[in-house]
């Protein structure tokens, strides 16, 4: 992969002036070898490995940030799904004492996240599935670098309704487990979640993979808004070539970083996921790029056309620029890390409804959005179904951060601080769809799911 002196300068631009930054660098870890029936010693060894690979994580990637001047912004580890970790452990407490461990080596290795804590449902439960959920609100409310996910459908199995049940009531203890309800910040429950996602909470190592893989999350909300804002006379069709473009750049600069830092670990390169993640930091918006292209606020008649086209034009520019896409690779837009977002919020033009509506064209989903502390159990496992049904029918990822902030109602702010950000609590629909989610049971896999 060769680059020409204008695109290194281009390059420059955009990190000195427009927010280009690698976002995370996730190296995922197969723990399968260490499964032991002793939680004790399962522990204990995958606190050894991961402490020790996320050590040379950090430095290396330290090291390669300095040498191409690029910012490196999130060093982080994902795991062997925490369920199948746990499967022969009699111990009550297995859950725990492997979360504790786990926690422990991300302190020391000075990762800031480790992914992977969660189970894989969407079908039926196991045991161990079942035990890993149900710790979920004592293990993210007592440790600071976890992160966990439950798979709850896809498009081939369906969708699990009994677990989403019982997820509401989960997510009800975990939102008390912790102030603010941030423990809530630190889960994502999915459908069709990828085994190669560099992204958390979500980022899990699946059992598809190698014994480790170095995954790139890039990000670049800054360049492609800048991009849009220098054409604002441009039709559809050419702001669609401009942000391709665009993104084309930023993924080759991306997969470059990549290569170089498994190189280093002596590890294979995984994915590079194109996804555009917005921060708190001011002009750093996916919503600014959907204003910038003509819309008054995000929320606004047009806002999911708008969505579509930036998608579209962000899922091109990637594939021509590597063979490597892979993990979510589209556009977050979570709410409390998104400064449009925010405000659209908060004047009224944004709301739950249109929040989801938006999903269904994007890649990511319902991300990090607060609502009233007194929501429902089954409430949230309705909102819940609904956007895990858009990625079960549409064949694509859709995921759920949600948090029922304690003590706090429609209007009010929650300030989380950092990456995470501030939540404007959202109001929820006043009518109830409680009796459809408590029927229970499965929700059949759609038509297209018959493909063979």
């Amino acid at each position: 992969m060769e680059f020409g002196v204008d695109e290194v300068f281009e390059t420059a631009g955009m990190i000195l002036f427009e927010h280009f930054d690698i976002r995370a660098v996730t190296l995922g870890v197969n723990l399968k070898d260490l499964i032991d029936r002793d939680a004790g010693r399962l522990a204990r060894d995958a606190h050894d490995r991961l402490a020790g690979l996320g050590k040379r994580l950090v430095s290396e990637a330290r090291a390669l940030s300095e040498s191409m001047g690029l910012p490196i912004i999130n060093k982080r580890l994902s795991i062997t799904p925490a369920a199948w970790l746990i499967e022969p452990c009699a111990q009550a407490d297995a859950p725990l004492v492997l979360a504790r461990a786990l926690d422990q080596a991300a302190h020391e290795a000075g990762v800031d996240f480790i992914g992977g804590f969660g189970a894989l449902v969407q079908k039926g439960a196991t045991t161990a599935d079942r035990r890993i959920m149900e710790s979920l609100p004592q293990v993210l409310g007592s440790t600071q670098r976890i992160c966990g996910f439950l798979n709850l459908a896809t498009t081939l199995a369906g969708m699990n309704m009994d677990a989403i049940v019982r997820l509401g009531h989960i997510l009800k203890d975990m939102a008390a487990a912790a102030d603010k309800g941030i423990a809530c910040a630190k889960f994502v429950a999915f459908c069709n979640a990828p085994e190669d996602n560099p992204f958390m909470a979500g980022a899990f190592h699946g059992g598809g993979e190698a014994d480790a893989a170095l995954n790139v999350g890039i990000s670049g909300p800054g360049v492609v808004r800048a991009v849009v804002d220098k054409h604002p006379e441009a039709d559809l069709t050419e702001l669609s070539e401009i942000i391709r473009r665009t993104v084309f750049k930023i993924t080759r600069g991306g997969e470059l970083v990549g290569r170089e830092l498994a190189r280093r670990l002596g590890v294979p390169f995984g994915v590079v996921d194109i996804s555009l993640a917005p921060t708190t930091a001011m002009g750093d918006s996916v919503g600014r790029i959907l204003e910038g292209m003509g819309l008054e606020r995000v929320g606004a008649p047009g806002t999911t056309a708008a969505l579509a086209l930036l998608i579209d034009a962000v899922k091109k520019g990637g594939a021509m620029a590597s063979g490597r896409v892979g993990g979510l690779s589209g556009t977050f837009i979570p709410v409390s890390e998104d400064e449009a977002m925010i405000e659209a919020v908060q004047l009224g033009a944004l709301s739950l409804e249109k929040l989801e509506a938006m999903t269904a064209v994007c890649s990511v989903g319902l991300d990090m959005f607060a609502v009233p502390g007194d929501t429902s159990a089954g409430t949230l496992s309705a909102i819940i179904a609904d956007e895990l049904a858009i990625g079960m029918a549409n064949n694509k990822t859709t995921g759920v951060r949600v948090i029922p902030a304690p003590g706090t109602v429609a209007g009010d702010m929650v300030d989380f601080g950092g990456l995470l950000g501030r939540a404007p609590v959202m109001p929820v629909c006043r009518f109830s769809g409680e009796a459809f989610v408590a029927r229970g049971g499965s929700m059949p896999p759609p038509l297209r799911s018959l493909r063979n």
